[in-house]
């Protein structure tokens, strides 16, 4: 898969850009197979790249949610450039919850540590996660037994800097299958260049290092 696939995605200003996770997912979810004739929930849709990867392949009905009103109304765009209907609502992971459950849920959530206060819906809250990386995560594992349908599956890409591991322990401890399916290591883009110095006095960062590992966790519901 090239990133020149994905020409019809333009992304407004203040809308997070699809970076090296966005394409490592999508990748994935071209690989697995997993939503031909299914309903799909993209959470933390952005741009809308994931849905619309999920429409182009087959997918019955394409949720996607955004606390940002200026990504749902990217997305928007960018489906109907596309020309497959992908619904985007403004809403967070509870309001996904209520339009439950899913055959396939997908997401490039929020992951990098941050001691940026939470607040509104400024294009920060694209990636700010809280101290330790896995304020949205946690979220999303505690509530995958109500997003995830029974044979349901769910795909979650973040980096070796929000623990992966624990995801997977958190979804096995719920009762689902789960475990690592790809891996790139990749080189910081702007967001982590600006957060490189406040990771390395926090300690979760070699001095000097600015490369990172992205992961792409497969979640099976039993």
């Amino acid at each position: 898969m090239t990133q020149t696939r994905f020409a019809h995605i333009e992304v407004d200003e203040g809308v997070y850009a699809p970076q090296d996770d966005s394409w490592l997912l999508c990748e994935v979810l071209d690989q697995c197979d997993l939503v031909s004739d299914k309903r799909v929930l993209d959470i933390c849709t952005g741009s809308g790249i994931l849905a619309i990867e999920a429409a182009l392949k087959g997918a019955r009905e394409v949720l996607a949610f955004d606390i940002s009103p200026a990504a749902v109304a990217c997305t928007t765009r960018n489906a109907e450039r596309a020309g497959v209907r992908v619904d985007a609502r403004v809403g967070t992971l509870a309001d996904a919850r209520v339009a439950g459950p899913f055959d396939v849920v997908v997401s490039n959530p929020p992951y990098v540590p941050s001691d940026t206060p939470l607040r509104g819906t400024g294009p920060n809250r694209a990636w700010d996660a809280g101290a330790n990386g896995r304020v949205v995560l946690d979220e999303l594992c505690d509530l995958a037994p109500d997003l995830v349908a029974p044979g349901g599956s769910m795909l979650i890409v973040h980096s070796e800097f929000s623990d992966p591991p624990q995801t997977i322990s958190r979804l096995e401890r719920a009762g689902f299958d789960a475990r690592q399916v790809a891996t790139r290591v990749v080189e910081f883009g702007p967001v982590m260049n600006s957060y490189a110095e406040r990771l390395e006095a926090a300690g979760l960062l070699e001095p000097g290092r600015r490369v990172e590992e992205l992961v792409v966790v497969r979640v099976d519901r039993r």
